[in-house]
């Protein structure tokens, strides 16, 4: 299987680490010509994961996102979420048909509030049979030294789902699979939202017991909207009812997102309680944070599910309505249980 990835960013390049280191070989496509320079002369990604190294002939290059997606039969799909309309719009409206679709990208198209699947099936016609998404606790700067990770794969076909999942599998990443497509999309959304939260608590000087409190009330706030959303949108909508909150996939990865250095919206978040404006924050990291768009995209979807989200809200009001983050907090403490 031809195997395509279109993004060029961390995350972009771990998932072409393991697919090389699997044998498989890569059309990429990167929006810079420099980078693809760089690359072939010097085998690495120079903005992101320097570390990895790449065997050149293994990988097809190009900056014509045409061209990549004519000669693949599987593409990843690496950008930012609040990119991805701008990234695709050069695709004829047929240019997916046939192909097999995994999103890797954990967040919703901020100009529609979309899922990334529901984008796909109206832009370019991708029934849900040919959709596939990763989820689950994996920092790319772990793949890129080999840690051991773990991966979910989530489909509505199990078999189809399993050899997606195959491609990617080896010694230092481990995988499953779930037909819980939409379940897990929407749990990927909502824990960038609190490891912005955390990072924020973390910049206010707040210690560790708050913080495993703050995550605590997060996790149920996660499970309350994911109820509310399911009964909302419906089973044509939302086909697997029961979602498995204790899973990598919900629980695993809002752990570390939350917790760890390595998580991006942790980082904004902990910038903005120690003071930074939103936009100082963005320049600072140089990387997306996908929590920041996240949550106004849940802010504007909850205006129809009514879900109780003090925590989401309180992010949201911080970074978009620029309410102090020291009064959003002190506000918060007094509900926590």
């Amino acid at each position: 299987m031809r195997a395509g990835i279109i993004g060029s960013g961390s995350w972009a390049t771990a998932l072409a680490k393991i697919l090389t280191d699997n044998g498989q070989q890569v059309h990429w496509w990167i929006r810079s010509e420099d980078t693809i320079r760089h690359m072939q002369q010097r085998h690495h990604n120079k903005h992101y994961l320097t570390s990895v190294y790449f065997d050149t002939h293994q990988l097809q290059l190009s900056s014509q996102l045409q061209q990549v997606v004519a000669n693949s039969d599987l593409l990843v799909l690496a950008v930012p979420s609040a990119f991805l309309e701008e990234v695709l719009q050069v695709l004829p409206p047929d240019a997916l048909q046939h192909k097999k679709v995994i999103s890797a990208i954990k967040g919703l198209v901020p100009q529609s509030n979309l899922f990334i699947n529901e984008f796909l099936e109206d832009g370019f016609g991708l029934p849900m049979e040919q959709y596939f998404t990763i989820t689950g606790p994996c920092h790319a700067e772990e793949v890129a030294n080999e840690k051991l990770s773990y991966l979910t794969f989530s489909g509505v076909n199990t078999d189809a789902t399993q050899k997606v999942a195959d491609l990617f599998t080896n010694s230092y990443l481990q995988t499953t699979v779930n037909n819980d497509v939409m379940g897990v999309q929407l749990a990927a959304v909502l824990k960038n939202i609190y490891a912005m939260g955390a990072g924020i608590a973390h910049g206010l000087d707040y210690g560790d017991n708050f913080l495993s409190v703050l995550i605590t009330n997060s996790f149920r706030e996660m499970q309350h909207f994911l109820e509310k959303y399911t009964a909302w949108a419906g089973p044509a909508h939302m086909p697997v009812m029961q979602h498995n909150y204790n899973a990598s996939a919900y629980l695993g990865d809002l752990l570390v997102t939350c917790y760890s250095l390595h998580s991006r919206n942790r980082t904004f978040g902990n910038m903005i309680g120690k003071g930074y404006s939103v936009k100082a924050a963005q320049l600072e990291l140089n990387m997306v944070a996908e929590g920041y768009y996240a949550s106004k995209c849940v802010f504007e979807i909850n205006h129809e599910i009514g879900a109780y989200m003090p925590v989401a809200r309180a992010v949201y009001a911080i970074l978009w309505e620029q309410l102090n983050a020291e009064e959003a907090f002190l506000a918060l403490e007094k509900g926590f249980v």
